[in-house]
């Protein structure tokens, strides 16, 4: 048996006082991090799908907006069971939550409100991430019509 993980919602939260507002999340680990990025979608008609890595860790929270993210077992590449589930999360920009996708997974995303900003975090450096990066064709595992 492996210690294999899988995608996981880490949950934030605010605290409001006299003071302002502060968001938080302290259950998200940072020690793993190695770079982060913001991805903005200007509309709701782009797709960025499917990319997918059997080491790298991926964690994204919605800045501004609203996001759809999808994921898909990649874990035994290249014979990857195309009838295995695809999931999703929607992620909102007053959620405060982080959405962990761990390696062996794919993930594509779509904004599902104009200029909606999502905050990524990677365990690789750019570099590392070059070496464990896999595309597959947008259509493929998801119905993206339906949002």
């Amino acid at each position: 048996m492996t210690n294999r993980e899988f995608p996981k919602l880490i949950i934030g939260n605010i605290h409001q006082d006299r003071r302002g507002i502060l968001v938080f999340n302290n259950e998200f680990d940072l020690s793993p991090i190695k770079r982060m990025y913001i991805i903005k979608h200007p509309d709701d008609s782009v797709i960025r799908a499917w990319q997918g890595h059997l080491k790298e860790h991926k964690y994204f929270m919605c800045i501004k907006g609203k996001f759809v993210i999808v994921w898909k077992d990649i874990s035994n590449y290249p014979n990857i069971n195309d009838k295995d589930l695809t999931d999703y999360k929607i992620l909102r920009k007053d959620d405060q939550l982080v959405l962990s996708i761990p390696p062996g997974f794919a993930n594509g995303m779509k904004a599902l409100e104009n200029n909606s900003e999502l905050l990524v975090f990677s365990n690789f450096t750019l570099n590392e991430s070059g070496t464990d990066n896999f595309r597959f064709d947008k259509d493929l595992w998801f119905d993206w019509d339906k949002f």
